[in-house]
């Protein structure tokens, strides 16, 4: 990176990030990307985890937003991604017998014809009878609901997409390097002309230049444009927690969608799991490593607990997740009003910012910053193509789901990786053939294969055990030991592809160690204060060596 000047410097590897990157590379521009620490490990791996349009945004009237991604979410499900996103339902249950199913109603109905207009696969909305509901979903207490409305949307692996999107630029010819923080802009004649970073594994800094640089870092945003003495947009941090709990423990086959004081709460379909969410709450704090507090915890469980029976009690609960969202300031300091629509904003210095918006337009928020950085680089600078350009692992991914290859992965194990991986599964299954052993579980609590490890230090820029065990598999957020009991043997097979010695290897079980104990402490405390500073006991492992 420091010996080229490339077209495009994007900051920031979430969602936003790697699809502008992914937008600009397959216009034919030379573009480098930076991100501070892992793909998707700000608030790209600890959404809700839906490819959805926001049923909830009808009442608002927005129904620009929600047709925008309603459109978007088709485009993942028929063609760009169909390996990794996947059809969901949800019931919105209904407590009041006159005026409250004509009303939802409307709006389900409104949702598909929307959608449908954009090529929707999924089916249409149905109406479903108290009896109906509870055959579907035992687990919703009779007493409080008179029947239901059952609609349909599109699940996804945030951090795997997002990952998957870096994946695929890198191939179009992008240069992406992560655990790389900027320090500060570069400026030449007051234009920015470039990034000064440095490299958190080794501790070296580097200059990055570019014609334009593009400001995808969603809730760092105002830091970067003060870098350049700017104001700009101004980004709100809104914290949303999620609660993952056992599947057996809510008998249902559906998801549900419920109402709550001031929003809604999703429980989510997560294979072997469901998981309930979300809250949205004002954040100020540290933003690296939100902080789920006890009162978050209680909330969720709270509401969700309106219909399930028997409840949920903090028991059941084997993993906890918090996320900030970058929301655009309005006029209300209620951040569940704020809005979700996206801004572009390029400055009097040429910087370009985009902020706002949901996970699921990221692809739209990606082509209109382009389209900015492309006006400042000549007339012959292509439209967007990415609503036709599929994501790695796309490509096959149908025929491999009825022919897989013979012999060398259970079947159970191939169709989990089939979701995961698409047609990149043929390479693990070649890592397989030469080292059998691969096959066997990570851990015999979670269904993570050893291969998972290897591929992730090897082909998926994962670095430390954290971007294993919290991103390329869920193993932090499905087991109740929070992945400590997969921490040795994670370390062992990512020091045979990274080279490791054996001090490298327990400093990283070190400091995973200290991160889930930190966060067990921040999940006891009542507020957002003691939460964030329990969590912030234990150190980042990215933290730049001592020259």
């Amino acid at each position: 990176m420091a010996n080229e000047t490339f077209d495009v410097v994007v900051i920031g590897g979430g969602v936003t990030g790697t699809g502008t990157a992914l937008d600009a590379v397959t216009r034919g521009l030379s573009v480098a990307l930076v991100e501070q620490r892992d793909y998707a490990s700000g608030t790209s791996s600890r959404s809700s985890k839906l490819f959805h349009g926001g049923l909830r945004y009808l009442e608002q009237f927005k129904f620009g937003l929600v047709r925008e991604a309603l459109a978007e979410r088709n485009l993942m499900l028929n063609h760009l991604c169909p390996h990794l996103a996947r059809p969901v339902s949800f019931v919105y249950p209904l407590k009041h017998r006159v005026w409250e199913r004509p009303y939802v109603g409307a709006g389900v109905l409104l949702y598909d014809i929307m959608a449908s207009r954009a090529d929707s696969p999924l089916p249409r909305h149905e109406h479903l009878s108290q009896s109906s509901l509870l055959e579907l979903a035992p687990a919703i207490d009779p007493d409080t609901v008179v029947g239901a409305i059952r609609y349909w949307d599109a699940r996804i692996d945030d951090a795997r997409h997002t990952m998957m999107l870096a994946r695929t630029a890198a191939s179009y010819g992008a240069a992406l390097a992560s655990s790389t923080r900027v320090q500060d802009l570069v400026e030449d004649n007051g234009q920015v002309t470039g990034v000064k970073v440095i490299d958190l594994e080794s501790g070296h800094s580097l200059t990055v230049r570019a014609r334009r640089v593009i400001n995808a870092t969603g809730v760092w945003t105002d830091d970067i444009e003060e870098m350049a003495s700017l104001e700009g947009l101004n980004v709100q941090a809104s914290k949303g927690i999620h609660l993952v709990v056992p599947r057996d423990r809510i008998r249902s086959d559906t998801g549900m969608i419920l109402r709550t004081e001031g929003s809604v709460l999703f429980v989510i379909p997560w294979d072997g799991h469901w998981i309930i969410g979300t809250t949205d709450t004002p954040w100020n704090l540290r933003r690296d490593h939100p902080a789920a507090s006890r009162t978050d915890i209680e909330y969720l469980l709270k509401w969700a607990n309106t219909v399930l029976t028997p409840p949920l009690a903090a028991d059941d609960i084997v993993g906890v997740y918090a996320g900030l969202r970058p929301l655009l300031v309005g006029e209300t300091d209620d951040t569940s009003k704020l809005s979700r629509e996206h801004a572009v904003l390029e400055s009097e210095n040429g910087l370009i910012s985009v902020a706002g918006g949901k996970y699921t337009t990221y692809r739209v928020m990606a082509r209109d910053a382009v389209d900015i950085a492309a006006a400042g680089l000549g007339p012959d600078v292509p439209e967007s193509r990415t609503d036709e350009i599929p994501i790695v692992g796309a490509a096959d991914f149908e025929r491999l789901r009825h022919e897989p290859p013979p012999g060398t992965i259970a079947e159970d194990d191939y169709q989990r990786l089939l979701g995961q991986y698409g047609s990149l599964v043929t390479e693990l299954a070649a890592l397989i053939e030469d080292h059998n052993d691969l096959s066997t579980p990570l851990v015999d609590d979670a269904p993570y294969l050893k291969v998972e490890v290897i591929y992730a230090a090897s082909h998926e820029g994962a670095l430390h055990l954290d971007d294993v065990l919290t991103r390329r598999t869920r193993v932090s957020i499905e087991t109740r030991h929070r992945g400590t009991r997969a921490a040795t043997e994670t370390a062992r097979l990512m020091g045979t592809v990274l080279g490791w010695d054996q001090a490298t290897q327990d400093r990283e079980i070190e400091h995973y160690l200290a991160r889930v104990d930190a966060e067990r402490d921040s999940q006891r405390q009542l507020d957002d204060q003691t939460a964030d500073a329990a969590r912030m006991g234990a150190p980042d492992v990215r933290t730049p060596p001592i020259p």
